[in-house]
């Protein structure tokens, strides 16, 4: 994700940096493979190594530029790890620069108390592929100012994306409905009612989505979803708890797309 919406910012005409703490090389090169990929598609109006070349990185939060527009954490769902890298941020950063979270599940008024000035801070959830989708949810906390929701607003249309201003509640608008239809969809892999093929291919053909519940949480991640419906079943209660198919595939390590099986068989394609 955050090598997604670096790409998109660096397409924008932005100067990127990404904060990476593992393997800076590897982050740049998941850019560099998504301009590829958008490339062929026709989808880029500058040369892509034009585009990489604005991008560089930096071994974590503390060593990004104090004059940045905007920041974008995008760690894994871990309500701890947020909160110690927005800390890390907000002590390096401007006080005019606007925080956000690409969070989906996590209410950003608990991780906006990380910072001096919860004011700056807002949700920018977008959605993967990053360079391919079309929606950001943009979460809009109480202590939130009304200037950046309006340049967040602002960033989004620039980027080509069209947005959903929605108010901070667990799994806000998207992850909460996405998030239920997937686990209902599971259980009823779990109680035999179809298989996988069919579930998704009902929902495609008789609803038009354009992507079953069961190969979306192939995409997302099983292991991503699962982290999410123990949040907000934690908040919200027990209609999240995950259902028992979910929680032995992850620990087979059976984790979607990123795994190659999941849900759906993801090997050889």
């Amino acid at each position: 994700m955050g090598a997604g919406i670096a790409q998109v910012f660096a397409a924008l005409g932005s100067t990127v940096t990404i904060a990476e703490a593992a393997d800076q090389q590897a982050a740049l090169g998941r850019v560099d493979t998504g301009l590829a990929k958008a490339h062929e598609r026709g989808k880029l109006t500058s040369d892509p190594a034009e585009i990489l070349a604005r991008v560089s990185t930096v071994a974590g939060p503390e060593g990004l530029p104090a004059d940045l527009d905007l920041v974008v954490e995008a760690v894994p769902e871990i309500p701890s790890l947020k909160v110690d890298v927005l800390t890390l941020i907000d002590k390096t950063v401007s006080a005019s620069t606007v925080v956000a979270s690409n969070t989906s599940s996590i209410s950003i008024a608990e991780l906006g108390a990380a910072l001096n000035n919860p004011s700056r801070f807002i949700g920018m959830h977008f959605f993967n592929p990053v360079p391919a989708s079309t929606l950001v949810e943009i979460v809009r906390a109480p202590a939130t100012s009304a200037s950046v929701v309006e340049r967040v607003r602002q960033w989004v249309s620039l980027l080509g994306k069209t947005e959903v201003l929605v108010n901070d509640s667990p799994g806000f608008a998207t992850s909460r409905l996405g998030v239920m239809l997937g686990l209902e969809a599971i259980r009823m892999l779990e109680e035999g009612v179809a298989d996988a093929e069919s579930i998704d291919r009902a929902m495609e053909l008789g609803y038009k989505h354009p992507m079953g519940p069961l190969r979306s949480t192939d995409l997302v991640g099983l292991d991503v979803r699962l982290a999410i419906a123990e949040h907000l079943a934690s908040t919200l209660g027990d209609r999240f708890t995950p259902p028992q198919l979910l929680r032995d595939k992850v620990a087979r390590g059976e984790l979607g797309r990123k795994s190659g099986k999941g849900f759906h068989d993801w090997e050889s394609k």
